[in-house]
């Protein structure tokens, strides 16, 4: 049975008391059930969440990572340094990398490689811009993004492998795919990989949505067959709201 996650990306927010905060209201909320808890501060906050988390289910992501092992990449932090401190996950591919930092298919599948390398999950994004899909070429945008940097893997690597489909015209726009939308681009997503390594591994893999989701519209896409939880910008800001949504599933 494929694993049930939400993970919330708080990006360039909160300082380290907002971020302590928010850690101990999340613990505070009380038994989370089955669902993998994922939350992902800013790099200057890890190892605080880290500790925070240590007496809890909740896991702690990094949001980004550099290719390479090290080297005179000022301001970069890589994958040693993130396990170093007990990061296990790191978020890649989100469309705010690709679209302000130039992130592309190439440098991501190397990414992909180095987190591998250093036995950590991925979180991998992904996901249409609004003019491919009023241009119905959104299939073909996902299928290339996916291919390109996943598709060179062996079949054991994909059990780090976590998915998350983020239609960008759908990111912090309060727009959201409806449920049936996006039920159909993750079955289209969970048939690519069908047809590139079997049904099995297909079926493994963990598909999560991430697009303005909030507590009152979780429920009903998490409720899709092939929508395995969310990967949440905004409403994982507030500890009630992400909650909330945690329980949807």
């Amino acid at each position: 049975m494929r694993t049930k996650i939400v993970a919330g990306n708080w990006k360039m927010n909160n300082n380290l008391s907002e971020t302590n905060t928010l850690i101990e209201s999340l613990k505070s909320q009380g038994n989370l059930g089955s669902t993998r808890v994922i939350v992902a501060p800013s790099y200057v906050h890890l190892a605080q969440a880290v500790s925070l988390t240590s007496d809890s289910s909740i896991e702690v992501a990094a949001q980004n990572m550099h290719e390479a092992k090290s080297g005179a990449f000022t301001g970069e932090v890589s994958p040693a340094m993130l396990s170093s401190i007990g990061i296990e996950t790191v978020i890649l591919g989100h469309s705010e990398r690709r679209a302000y930092y130039g992130e592309n298919d190439a440098t991501l599948a190397k990414k992909v490689d180095n987190a591998l390398d250093h036995d950590m999950d991925v979180i991998f994004c992904f996901g249409e811009e609004l003019e491919d899909r009023k241009s119905e070429n959104h299939f073909e945008v996902v299928k290339s993004q996916i291919s390109n940097a996943l598709f060179h893997l062996k079949a054991s690597a994909w059990a780090k492998i976590i998915l998350a489909y983020e239609p960008v015209w759908a990111i912090g726009t309060g727009e959201t795919a409806s449920p049936d939308q996006a039920q159909e681009m993750h079955a289209f997503i969970r048939n690519l990989i069908q047809d590139q390594y079997d049904a099995s591994l297909a079926d493994e893999v963990s598909i999560l949505y991430g697009g303005s989701v909030k507590p009152g519209n979780a429920q009903e896409i998490f409720s899709k067959q092939d929508v395995d939880g969310g990967l949440i910008g905004g409403a994982a800001l507030n500890a009630a709201d992400f909650t909330t949504i945690i329980k949807s599933i």
